[in-house]
């Protein structure tokens, strides 16, 4: 029993994953006896906005991008959106965990001292890799449940700020925050008059194709005449 506490806590790398294994255990519990086991907790990698972008990263200058951002493709392919977040990300931590302490076992880490720590950049490469076959038998429970993901945003009314400039037929990129998401939508200017990088806009439609919104200049009390 001793051995095998020790190896949960040594090396570093092993310590490291237990205690945020033990995390996830605990948020798992917690959930149990409160309720909403299996109910929609979880991120949608695709927020069904159409023409947006989930994207944390802020930046200048035109887009002109309807293909979903690195960070959309990197949660679907473990089948995030499909099968709650917190599942998913719980399975990814559990194989983190195992690889670890196989590796531990089999290679010596405990030699390594804290450089061990280093060990986890392939472990949680490998995990992402194994996460998405590990998750595919919970696509058919949670299709089978009626999970579908998180309900799709309205988007249409809302506030965004510009992203780039645009006029005429020209497509931009605009950002809004909805509750603690950042989300990145692609934009048309509805009159085709030009709208300046960080403006506030009004979104007023969508596109038929569901690629891009139309958008208006926010009206206030600064650009009224």
């Amino acid at each position: 029993m001793a051995s095998f506490v020790d190896l949960l806590f040594n090396p570093l790398s092993n310590a490291i994953m237990t205690i945020l294994t033990g995390i996830t255990a605990l948020y798992w519990i917690t959930t149990f006896f409160v309720g909403d086991l299996f109910g929609d907790v979880g991120i949608e990698s695709d927020l069904d906005t159409h023409g947006a972008d989930l994207d944390a990263d802020v930046d200048g200058g035109d887009e002109n991008a309807s293909e979903k951002s690195f960070f959309q493709k990197a949660l679907e392919f473990v089948n995030i959106g499909k099968v709650p977040f917190m599942v998913v990300y719980s399975v990814f931590k559990l194989l983190a965990w195992t690889i670890t302490l196989t590796s531990s076992i089999f290679i010596g880490l405990a030699s390594w001292g804290w450089k061990s720590v280093f060990i986890l950049f392939p472990v949680f490469l490998i995990a992402y890799v194994f996460t998405r076959y590990a998750t595919r038998p919970l696509i058919k429970v949670y299709s089978a449940m009626g999970y579908n993901g998180e309900e799709p945003h309205e988007m249409l009314g809302r506030i965004a700020r510009m992203r780039s400039t645009i006029s005429g037929d020209m497509i931009g990129a605009a950002e809004l925050q909805i509750q603690s998401d950042i989300i990145r939508i692609n934009v048309r200017s509805q009159t085709g008059e030009s709208i300046a990088y960080d403006a506030q806009v009004m979104i007023k439609d969508e596109s038929p194709d569901k690629k891009f919104y139309l958008v208006i200049p926010e009206i206030n009390l600064s650009n009224v005449v």
